[in-house]
């Protein structure tokens, strides 16, 4: 039974992962024309491209894809509860899938900030992949290096960064209970 709910869990997470960085590449105004662009746009037009011609976006905000990561989110809690237990309460579902969400979220900015950073020290910037993740974590970073600038060049924003993201997410655990 460990091994299907691990086969789920592991799905459902990494689907949810390429649905939340469309709608981040998309707020980012991130290269469409990237590879790495268009391998999300794809993976995920076959849902999306359906909830759009239903729910229009409102501003910048695809909320078609916002919805899709919502309702990807809710699901999983319900395939898990199916599984694990026999009741489902899918009120409980679908406040543990928007709670889900924000913490995927959070998680999905960690490993982006961490793969650029590692990235940073092979690529030099010759990497399309590495293209993307700059324009997608630099709003994250900017702010910090305008409070803390590079120190004999050494670029200490993403570690800032990302102690601020691990603290948000320690602290939404103490405080929904979700490890």
């Amino acid at each position: 039974m460990n091994a299907v709910i691990f086969l789920i869990n592991t799905t459902f997470t990494l689907y949810l992962m390429v649905v939340m960085l469309r709608l981040w590449l998309q707020l980012t105004r991130a290269d469409f024309y990237n590879p790495f662009s268009q391998f999300v746009v794809k993976a995920t037009n076959p849902l999306v491209l359906p909830l759009r011609k239903v729910i229009p976006s409102i501003g910048q905000l695809d909320t078609a894809t916002l919805l899709l990561a919502y309702l990807i989110a809710t699901a999983k809690y319900i395939v898990l509860q199916l599984i694990l237990s026999p009741e489902l309460n899918v009120a409980v579902s679908f406040v543990l899938g928007g709670l889900l969400l924000l913490k995927e979220a959070l998680n999905l900015l960690f490993w982006v900030l961490v793969i650029r950073a590692i990235m940073s020290w092979f690529s030099q910037g010759r990497n399309p992949l590495e293209h993307v993740f700059h324009q997608l974590t630099e709003p994250f970073l900017a702010p910090v290096r305008r409070i803390i600038p590079p120190l004999g060049g050494l670029d200490l924003s993403v570690l800032f960064v990302l102690i601020a993201l691990q603290f948000i997410n320690i602290l939404l655990a103490d405080w929904f209970r979700l490890v």
